[in-house]
């Protein structure tokens, strides 16, 4: 862990522990932020104490981080496109990572306070794209070399559509459940529980349903929103200590061997789909006549293999490389990755051909795509104690003020099955969605479901925040960046 801090001069590793330590402050932050909606139902239906709840649910967090993965903490990283994470000076990249973490716990901060169930997913996303576009005005350049604009797509679509997915599966989820068991107990409130039959915890098997998937719940958000601080570590790491970070140094010989022979292997199935590609490569372009940018179209995919093997020619070790040399490498590794999964869609290859592209993007990716363990650690653990404080802001807005009447327990298992299961499938497919606005709406379409009606007011209060985040922490995040550049560079 201490490694990373060799050859920096003392304010620049002074500079690299405080971007971390902010990293580990906006994921506390967005422990305690986004608790309630983990816990929301299963405190609210009494099916659990309230600090038996939290602790319970910031166990689970920490466990989701710890397995999670690392689909999602790239697809963070890669909203920043390549050149500007390779190229940037450590004061600039310095000045970026301040500003998108100072603009994102702001924000989490103050919707906190208010009790508003606003995403941190939103919120980290909206902070990098206005750090992002700031440096595309800055540096006088297409907004496009600011963002990755393709991954930032992919990623707000998710988010978009997760919300309205969660809103229509959990109603569709109770009707089935009034269906199946009509006049039972679970379609209770809390209150018509302890008045008609004078007991204050749900029945047992629907007790046990709240408790498991709130855990469950808590379990993915750790997995999703984990995996987000994880990508903010490592976002820090590449930018101010590439010299350790761009590739990863404990990379064996098998695996280099392994990465270098993949992409091999894509250029010859690229070769032997000529006909098909012809007009997506250009099989005559050589390395000579490209600058490092232009390696990286598509166009040029060849070029890039045939650079990446000169790189790592009898290497065994990234060790050996210079700082220059991995970050080439690793700028040819992300290009090489961006063509095979445009190829895998490209038109006349054969279905084998592109289940072999898909396999063999995994080789091109190891070497890029990994965290130290330390770093999971630590984000595990800063989830987790946020996960254990500051639930009861939130609570009380999911429980009793979504609906204009108080949830029932069916309603409760309905929103919180179904959130678990949505974001489950995004954290296996690496897409970054928000807890809050799932569940928020998953709760909201159990109460049409119900006939219970909605109280607007909060909802449009949530609504508003969820239009008013994006915008807001561009804005923030690019001017805070922007004057950042102005004054200290």
């Amino acid at each position: 862990m201490l490694e990373m801090f060799t050859g920096l001069s003392f304010p620049l590793g002074l500079a690299l522990f405080l971007s971390l330590a902010f990293v580990l402050a906006y994921e506390f932050i967005n422990g305690f932020h986004d608790t309630a909606n983990a816990v929301a139902t299963v405190i609210y239906t009494k099916a659990m104490p309230p600090h038996m709840a939290v602790v319970a649910s910031g166990i689970f967090n920490f466990l989701g981080v710890m397995i999670g993965g690392l689909g999602v903490a790239y697809a963070i990283v890669h909203l920043l496109p390549v050149d500007l994470l390779l190229n940037v000076t450590s004061s600039y990249g310095m000045i970026m990572v301040f500003s998108l973490l100072t603009s994102a716990i702001f924000w989490n901060l103050g919707t906190w306070y208010f009790g508003i169930p606003s995403s941190s997913s939103h919120t980290l996303i909206g902070s990098i794209l206005g750090v992002g576009g700031a440096h595309a005005l800055l540096t006088h350049l297409p907004l496009a070399d600011g963002i990755n604009t393709k991954k930032a797509t992919d990623i707000m679509l998710s988010l978009l559509v997760s919300p309205l997915i969660g809103f229509l599966v959990a109603a569709l989820v109770l009707l089935l459940l009034k269906r199946m068991w009509p006049g039972q107990k679970i379609h209770k409130t809390p209150e018509e529980r302890e008045s008609i039959d004078g007991k204050k915890h749900p029945p047992f098997w629907t007790r046990a349903t709240l408790v498991a998937s709130a855990m469950g719940l808590s379990f993915v958000h750790g997995s999703n929103d984990g995996q987000k601080g994880i990508g903010m570590v490592m976002l820090v790491l590449i930018c101010m200590a590439p010299a350790h970070f761009v590739l990863d140094l404990n990379t064996s010989t098998l695996d280099i061997n392994k990465t270098r022979d993949a992409a091999t292997y894509l250029g010859d199935i690229y070769d032997k789909n000529k006909e098909a590609l012809g007009k997506k490569i250009d099989f005559t372009k050589t390395e000579a006549s490209l600058t490092a940018e232009e390696k990286c179209d598509s166009k040029n995919a060849m070029v890039a293999i045939n650079s990446l093997s000169a790189q790592l020619k009898d290497v065994d070790d990234y060790n050996k490389l210079s700082i220059d040399n991995r970050r080439e490498v690793r700028r040819m590794l992300l290009c090489i990755d961006d063509t095979a999964k445009k190829m895998a869609k490209a038109d006349g290859i054969s279905a084998k051909d592109k289940d072999d592209l898909g396999k063999l993007r995994k080789d091109i990716t190891a070497t890029t795509e990994f965290a130290p363990y330390w770093a999971i650690i630590a984000v595990a653990l800063a989830l987790g104690l946020g996960t254990m404080t500051g639930w009861r802001r939130v609570v009380k807005t999911v429980g009793e003020k979504i609906g204009k009447t108080g949830m029932t327990y069916s309603q409760g298992m309905s929103a919180q099955i179904t959130a678990a299961t949505a974001i489950g499938i995004a954290s296996i497919t690496g897409m970054p969605v928000s807890t809050t606005h799932v569940l928020s709406s998953a709760v909201a379409g159990t109460m049409v479901a119900n006939k219970s009606g909605l109280q607007f007011a909060t909802i449009k209060t949530i609504l508003m925040a969820w239009v008013l985040t994006l915008p807001a922490t561009i804005l923030l995040a690019g001017g805070l960046f922007f004057v950042g550049v102005k004054v200290f560079l």
